[in-house]
C-alpha cells in the first residue's frame, strides 16, 4: 500500500510526489470522514498551520486552498 503522508519540509506526497493532499489522499479523507466533516476540517486546518510554518514562501491563500478549499460541502 502506498503512503499517502506529506514529506515534509516540502508537503509533497511520499506515496506519489504530488502536492499533499494528493487528489488520491483527498478522495480518502472524503471516504474516512464522511460522517465527520467537522473533525476532517480541523484535521486539514493543523495541517495547514504545519504547511504556513514550512513554506513560509508560499501565499497563505494558495496553502488555504491547496488545504481546505477543495471539501465539497455537507
Amino acid at each position: 500500500m502506498v503512503r499517502l503522508v506529506p514529506a515534509r519540509p516540502s508537503w509533497q506526497c511520499a506515496g506519489c510526489g504530488e502536492p499533499w493532499p494528493c487528489q488520491v489522499r483527498r478522495d480518502r479523507l472524503l471516504s474516512e470522514y464522511a460522517d465527520d466533516r467537522t473533525t476532517l476540517g480541523s484535521y486539514l486546518g493543523l495541517q495547514l498551520a504545519d504547511a504556513l510554518s514550512d513554506l513560509p514562501r508560499q501565499p497563505a491563500s494558495d496553502l488555504h486552498a491547496r488545504f481546505l478549499g477543495w471539501r465539497r460541502p455537507t
